[in-house]
């Protein structure tokens, strides 16, 4: 007995050590961006490969730096001096080919997410004399011609052109386009939100020539949501009467909008359509003008994203050549149209065909000169090739696909490793590639932000995080750890725990806790990485959060996940949840045969296809899940876009059985669990009607459920207090259901 209360009493004194050495995590804390990595942004390097350009000043000036030594050097821009400018800070910049002009971006109105209008001017860096762009509105996507010259710019979907060497002369390229149904040089919300782009015109390399995309949405069905007054921002309009926002949304098997290859001959003010004989029904994700001005490369993909083709077209003449064509039985890997690099002569290409991303050099006839990466390993950036030695530099998962480490390799394929560090590691090149901005963490280190040369010599530290990272590895605080477990199936997933402190009262009490799995779960994404990004807030802060409340936290990424080759990504087509959802219920079924794991009290939540994959994990008929959160699911494929959705699915006439299989509403009667329902009702991505017509499946199968509805948010739910409510609904609800 005296041994077992001195036992207490040690535990007791060292459990009060702990929590008075550890700091107490909260969601406010968490909200307010308090345990937000500082990073470097903005920088940008110059021509001459040697200098760097920064916004400081909270946007009030350009900066330069020089790569070696990172002392000023002079400043570019700065609205104190500039002559006609009249604002206190700016939001952006473009920087002119032969840096002596730059576009200053002002007055700033997000679109969607990738797009936004702005107002420019240009700022004549010799003279520091400063006027608009144009004074007709706000603009879209300018863009410098090569030869700086000239200015493009989109406004009410149509084509404009500032010529700078006649006073600043505006002309109109385009006259059709128009709000739901012309498009000239800007995407749709489809090609926007799925093929990531905002602009879609270039210039020639010579200049003489602008090559755009029309895209005529006219026929596509419109989707609206309703516009309330709010709050934070409020919406007096609609102080009355709700507003309703209308916009062009292409839903699986509908039509989507048509679109045409246009060059302009600027000299002449010709217009003419590229001969390109594709179906009417596919896309096309990119254009480029590459180094010869005869040749304009233009992407394009079928409806079921299975075929990509590469034709050069000739921008008078119009004719067009098939140089490439890269086909999949499943679907093409997006890093192989949205990141292809020209160079002088030909490009580099990302591709999956080996099972493994990896890169390959063609000519711009369609050659194949040489693969350049192989290995079973995933390429999973590419920063550049060095002009002078032919030398390309590229990150991979070739230490793990935990991991990330920078390569140089040389034109004989001789590899060197830059960061030797554990971990994930990125780059920004200058480029003269000689310098390098390394950002490098790990599941335990924030952002480290260094700058090196090729060598792999460190010249200095801009960021360390060191007082975050002390902060939250201090003793008494949570411990994270990764894992491994294999499946019935026999397939080996990766994972990571967060687990309360070894000196808690939890651990110290060897109970039995409940778990909280979070999970995204979609095609080609990754939670479990050894980076500082890890968890929903980074830095696995909202999980420390919940281990401190004495919950265990998982995360697994089952099939269907990223960086481990197509075969394991792809693995999900046409079936899309299936073995998602399979792979959630056996991490459950795994986690409870721990000794620390109360089986009867584990959790689950996500996020868009993270809140999908709860609603299947909890309906697949295995009651394995005693609570649930689902925050802006998708419910049925067929509410969802058809670019995303179809890539994945190919359209409701064609896999119908799938799409139905694959619906969380039609598994709604299977439902176990108490689940928490969360959206925003003017999401443009996954529209609340997901949400809507999920919670009448429920209510009709007689299922009881908790729901809650954010007023104007967007998929993101985010705007004054609106975070913190929603996380603290959350751990409001698991203290509710699982404690």
């Amino acid at each position: 007995m005296r041994k077992r209360i001195l036992m207490t009493l040690a535990a007791s004194v060292l459990l009060t050590l702990g929590l008075q050495a550890a700091e107490e995590i909260t969601i406010r804390k968490m909200t307010n961006g308090e345990y937000s990595a500082h990073g470097v942004g903005g920088m940008r390097s110059m021509n001459d490969g040697e200098h760097y350009m920064m916004i400081g000043g909270g946007g009030t000036c350009i900066v330069r730096y020089a790569f070696k030594t990172g002392e000023v050097v002079d400043t570019l821009f700065s609205v104190d001096n500039a002559r006609g400018c009249d604002f206190k800070r700016f939001d952006g910049y473009i920087m002119s080919p032969a840096e002596d002009r730059i576009l200053i971006q002002t007055k700033t109105n997000p679109i969607y997410r990738h797009s936004f209008t702005a107002e420019y001017y240009i700022y004549e860096v010799k003279n520091r004399k400063m006027v608009p762009l144009s004074t007709g509105g706000p603009q879209q996507v300018p863009s410098f011609s090569p030869d700086g010259k000239m200015v493009a710019f989109v406004r009410d979907n149509n084509l404009h052109l500032v010529k700078l060497m006649f006073n600043n002369s505006e002309s109109q390229i385009t006259t059709d386009g128009k709000f739901n149904e012309v498009l000239n040089g800007i995407p749709d919300w489809v090609y926007e939100e799925e093929f990531s782009m905002n602009k879609c015109y270039d210039f020639s390399a010579d200049s003489k020539m602008i090559a755009y995309v029309k895209s005529v949405e006219s026929h596509v069905p419109s989707f609206s949501f309703a516009m309330y007054k709010g709050m934070a921002p409020s919406y007096e309009a609609n102080a009355l009467y709700p507003g309703a926002y209308t916009y062009k949304y292409p839903m699986p098997g509908v039509a989507n909008s048509k679109v045409s290859v246009h060059t302009f001959d600027i000299a002449n003010r010709v217009t003419r359509q590229v001969d390109l004989q594709i179906d009417e029904e596919d896309y096309i994700p990119r254009i480029h003008f590459t180094s010869d001005p005869e040749k304009l490369a233009i992407i394009t993909l079928n409806r079921h994203q299975s075929r990509m083709d590469m034709y050069m077209a000739n921008p008078r003449s119009t004719v067009c050549k098939l140089v490439l064509r890269e086909e999949s039985p499943t679907y093409i890997n997006e890093a192989t149209y949205q990141s292809i690099h020209f160079c002088e002569g030909g490009f580099i290409l990302q591709s999956q065909r080996s099972n493994y991303n990896h890169l390959y050099h063609y000519t711009l006839n369609g050659q194949l000169l040489k693969q350049l990466t192989q290995g079973d390993y995933e390429v999973t950036a590419f920063y550049g090739q060095d002009p002078k030695t032919g030398d390309i530099y590229y990150q991979s998962n070739e230490p793990s696909p935990l991991r990330r480490a920078i390569y140089r390799q040389d034109k004989r394929g001789r590899k060197t490793r830059l960061t030797p560090e554990t971990g994930t590691s990125s780059a920004t090149f200058s480029k003269s590639m000689q310098y390098f901005v390394h950002t490098h963490s790990d599941l335990h280190t924030p952002n480290v932000i260094t700058v090196e040369n090729v060598k792999g010599k460190v010249l200095r530290t801009l960021v360390d995080n060191k007082a975050l990272a002390e902060r939250l590895n201090q003793p008494g605080m949570p411990t994270k750890e990764f894992f491994q477990f294999t499946t019935s199936n026999g397939d080996v997933l990766n994972g990571w725990m967060v687990r309360p402190a070894e000196n808690s009262e939890f651990r110290i009490q060897n109970s039995k806790l409940p778990v909280i799995m979070y999970q995204y779960s979609g095609p080609g994404s990754q939670e479990v990485l050894d980076s500082w990004r890890s968890g929903f807030y980074g830095g696995l802060v909202w999980e420390s959060f919940l281990a401190q409340q004495g919950y265990i936290v998982v995360c697994v990424d089952g099939r269907g996940t990223g960086s481990r080759g197509a075969e394991f990504k792809n693995c999900t087509y046409l079936e899309l949840g299936l073995r998602e959802s399979t792979d959630q219920v056996e991490t459950a079924r795994y986690l409870a045969t721990l000794p620390y794991v109360d089986g009867d009290r584990i959790g689950i939540w996500g996020w868009s296809f993270g809140g999908y994959n709860t609603l299947m994990s909890m309906s697949t008929g295995e009651p394995v899940f005693k609570a649930g959160i689902a925050v802006a699911p998708p419910t049925d494929w067929r509410f969802y876009d058809s670019v995303y959705t179809e890539r994945f699915m190919r359209t409701p006439q064609e896999n119908g059985e799938g799409y139905d299989r694959t619906s969380a509403i039609t598994r709604a009667a299977n439902l176990h669990g108490s689940l928490l329902l969360m959206h925003g009702m003017a999401d443009d991505n996954v529209h609340v009607r997901n949400s809507m017509e999920y919670s009448e499946a429920l209510v009709q199968a007689d299922k009881q459920f908790d729901m809650h509805y954010y007023t104007n948010r967007n998929h993101s739910i985010y705007g004054g207090n609106t975070r913190y409510h929603i996380f603290t609904k959350m751990f409001r609800f698991w203290e509710d259901k699982l404690k």
